[in-house]
């Protein structure tokens, strides 16, 4: 190739260059929760609801979904000459940043606060989707690194400043684990910059990856993230420097424009040519391990009609399922059909497609809501009234109306004529997601706080007033404080955004078809806690994530309830060697109902001055247990899971280490919401 064709293959949209059959390839493309973006595809639960599955093996298998159907996609267009965005295999996914704070709108797109969930259920994800072949059947990208996690309106102008500790703590592990252990192909850089550096030309962040933990893949930029180099952090002069800077760093693939001055910078004597050659090496060995450059796979025969096809439907149905977590239940739930003549579903989100699908979503040839489920349930059983209840955040839903409130005394009267109610609130993409994705109506991605909108707000205190048994279905991406409506509430169940047809799941809850068994994936604080928390743009640890909160939460990490009533009854080490030790666990479930549950394994490095305040999560495993039925599982511990960093971030064996294994947290408040508490490990 020549110089100039050299440097075309690495923006993003590379052209193809005819005279070596070079063909042309876009390589941005996104399979966040399926694939995205791209038409017609199996939709899954957004990531934050698949880290509450705690179920690696069905996020492996759910990366094989996309990956099936992303092939079947890019051979269908393929074929008709279409090398358009979106119709790679090259996804940018999965989006393994830390859910470090509340606020942050893109905290949806990740597996949660902790570092050790995030790297299991990243790990998983890329599995699936790389597979285990000679030739990859799609290629994975962990993103962004590293330490984003808002605010999302500074972010092209931000410096993140984090200590050696929090980065060996919180920020970097989970993507250390995905180069090491699963072999992501890619890795995209953030738009910030991490304590000086731009991340897409952030030498110690390319040490780490390339030397320290032997990286071979390729690097990519966040879109138009190395024009902010001379437009927002103000490091270089012009887009010839920017793109010299990102280069010379180590960033082989441009997404935006700044590449197209590379062959300028060559010129000026800013970046060699040898430099050039290596990144287009680096991008065409991708190519060449998808089996995309002429010489084929058996991945080309993956046809068209394996997109939603009725296997992939059903793995998304059961994240679906499994990633619901109920949150309280005074006895309400589930619902007793038999004795159930009217039903009223109320909410904005009761009937709204925008509250299925999160952000970075793919499309779906139909969509189930909970209030569509709900009346296909119940067709013929009893009778279901509906309402919308109030906007998503205005304070009317008709433009026209002359008064505000103008659905309110509907839902009213829907409550007054039911038997029970189910109040579906919560937000969508457009009150949480990323800067400029979205209208959002508050000017940023970001949440201001963790209250829903007044209009809901009003709308929930008025239906509660009615005082018949309701239940809160509660839809958005990370935590809320319902004030009173939470109170006064029977019950609560958290279905995050469950997926085109997420409706199905959660209806069959409801209607006690399926017991809950999702696990909270961050910590659900009080509204009011957050004043005492550090700053938005403060990268600190302490103080925030259940590590490190000194305060009882609303809901703790890992908690959540099921139908039944499970009890961990033992937990003995059975044997240990210098990488790990097994832990023998026993349950039992005294309830009247088969559920799931996620047994959990806390470790606390008593006497220690360098552990995270609180213990923290090592190992997890889902299991089955039938009423009045019994469960016995071996887990296994990580030694290196059971070290300290310093503050140097190396690191080291401090304290004696503690074990405990429970349905959560080893804390007072997971004991004080389930009656239940973890055992010490013997």
């Amino acid at each position: 190739m020549t110089l100039e064709e050299a440097a075309g293959q690495l923006i993003f949209r590379a052209p193809a260059i005819e005279r070596l059959g070079v063909p042309a390839y876009d390589w941005w493309n996104e399979a966040l929760h399926g694939v995205a973006r791209a038409g017609m595809a199996t939709m899954f639960p957004q990531a934050i609801g698949l880290a509450a599955t705690f179920d690696p093996e069905l996020i492996e298998r759910l990366g094989d979904v996309a990956a099936t159907e992303g092939r079947a996609k890019y051979n269908a267009a393929s074929r008709h000459g279409d090398t358009d965005i979106y119709k790679g295999l090259t996804f940018w996914s999965p989006n393994i940043n830390i859910f470090r704070d509340p606020r942050w709108g893109r905290g949806q797109e990740t597996f949660g606060e902790d570092p050790y969930l995030t790297g299991e259920m990243g790990a998983a994800y890329v599995r699936g989707l790389q597979g285990t072949g000679d030739v990859m059947k799609a290629a994975a990208c962990a993103k962004h690194f590293a330490v984003h996690s808002g605010p999302e309106d500074l972010r092209h102008e931000f410096d993140a400043t984090a200590g050696a500790k929090d980065m060996a703590e919180t920020y970097l592990p989970a993507f250390e684990k995905l180069v090491r252990e699963a072999g992501v192909e890619a890795v995209m850089g953030a738009y910030n910059r991490t304590n000086g550096e731009p991340c897409c030309a952030s030498e110690t962040l390319m040490n780490l990856l390339r030397n320290e933990w032997g990286f071979e893949g390729h690097f990519v930029s966040d879109c138009w993230a190395i024009r902010d180099f001379h437009e927002g952090h103000h490091v270089t002069e012009n887009a010839v420097e920017s793109a010299a800077m990102a280069i010379n760093a180590g960033c082989d693939l441009n997404c935006g424009c700044s590449y197209e001055n590379l062959v300028t910078a060559v010129r000026a004597g800013l970046v060699s040519e040898e430099t050039v050659r290596e990144s287009a090496v680096r991008l065409f060995t991708v190519r060449y391990m998808l089996g995309i450059m002429g010489e084929g796979s058996a991945y080309d025969r993956i046809g068209y009609t394996v997109v939603e096809c009725p296997e992939h439907l059903n793995e998304a149905e059961r994240a679906a399922r499994e990633s619901c977590v109920l949150l309280k239940n005074n006895g309400m739930l589930p619902l007793s059909t038999d004795r159930l003549g009217t039903l009223g579903v109320i909410g904005p989100n009761a009937d709204s497609i925008g509250s299925l699908v999160g952000n970075y979503h793919g499309t779906s040839s139909r969509y189930i809501t909970v209030q569509t489920a709900l009346q296909d349930a119940l067709e013929g059983k009893a009778r279901v009234l509906c309402s919308v209840g109030c906007h998503l955040y205005k304070d009317r839903v008709d433009g026209l109306s002359a008064c505000p409130d103008d659905r309110l005394a509907e839902a009213v009267t829907v409550a007054e004529n039911s038997d029970a109610v189910i109040l579906v609130v919560g937000l969508d993409e457009t009150l949480e997601g990323e800067q400029g994705d979205t209208s959002n109506p508050y000017g940023s991605a970001d949440k201001q706080d963790l209250y829903l909108p007044e209009s809901q707000r009003r709308m929930m205190e008025a239906v509660l007033a009615v005082g018949k048994p309701t239940t809160i279905v509660l839809m958005a991406g990370g935590a809320i404080d319902l004030g009173k409506a939470g109170e006064k509430a029977d019950a609560i169940l958290l279905a995050w955004y469950p997926g085109a047809r997420g409706g199905r799941a959660v209806a069959d809850i409801l209607l006690g078809q399926c017991s809950p068994s999702g696990k909270l994936p961050v910590t659900f604080y009080r509204n009011e806690q957050l004043a005492g928390m550090p700053a938005f743009t403060d990268y600190r640890m302490e103080g925030r994530t259940y590590r490190y909160f000194g305060k009882q939460p609303l809901y703790p990490f890992g908690y959540g309830l099921t139908y039944g009533d499970v009890t961990i009854t033992g937990a003995t080490l059975v044997s240990e060697d210098e990488d790990s030790l097994r832990i023998r666990v026993h349950a039992e479930n005294a309830g009247d109902r088969d559920t799931d549950e996620v047994v959990q394994i806390y470790a606390r490095n008593e006497g220690s001055v360098l552990a995270p305040r609180n213990p923290r999560l090592v190992a997890f495993a889902r299991f089955h247990v039938p009423a009045k039925g019994k469960w016995s599982g071996i887990l296994r511990v990580e030694r290196r899971n059971l070290l300290v960093a310093d503050e140097s971030g190396k690191w080291v064996e401090q304290g004696s280490v503690q074990l405990f294994a429970g349905l959560g947290q080893p804390d007072e408040r997971t004991v004080e919401l389930t009656g239940h508490a973890a055992v010490r490990v013997g």
